[in-house]
């Protein structure tokens, strides 16, 4: 069954933060962060219960490769949200706010 995934304003401005900050670091570095991040959530979207649930039933985790990035999302029955794209060493209460 088809699961459609939605990616938040506030996950979208994560990602953005961390593009131009990487892309700052290093040409390049920024576009190999997205490529990362957009492979973890293809496989959030075909393998959503493979992740940790870290609150309640619904709000999980999925560690990005390559980078120390975590992917918080919620998953419902037929949608999965993206809740937060947030570095490992962000307090978990920013990401907790947006629940």
């Amino acid at each position: 069954m088809p699961v459609s995934l939605l990616l938040t304003e506030k996950a979208e401005k994560d990602l953005d933060d961390a593009y131009n900050w990487y892309e700052d670091q290093e040409p390049g570095l920024g576009k190999e962060f997205i490529r990362c991040i957009d492979d973890k959530i293809v496989k959030i979207n075909r393998h959503p219960y493979h992740h940790e649930v870290i609150q309640k039933d619904n709000v999980r985790r999925a560690l990005v490769n390559k980078f120390p990035f975590s992917i918080y999302f919620d998953t419902e029955e037929n949608l999965i949200t993206i809740i937060a794209i947030l570095h490992q060493r962000r307090s978990p209460e920013y990401w907790e706010s947006r629940i």
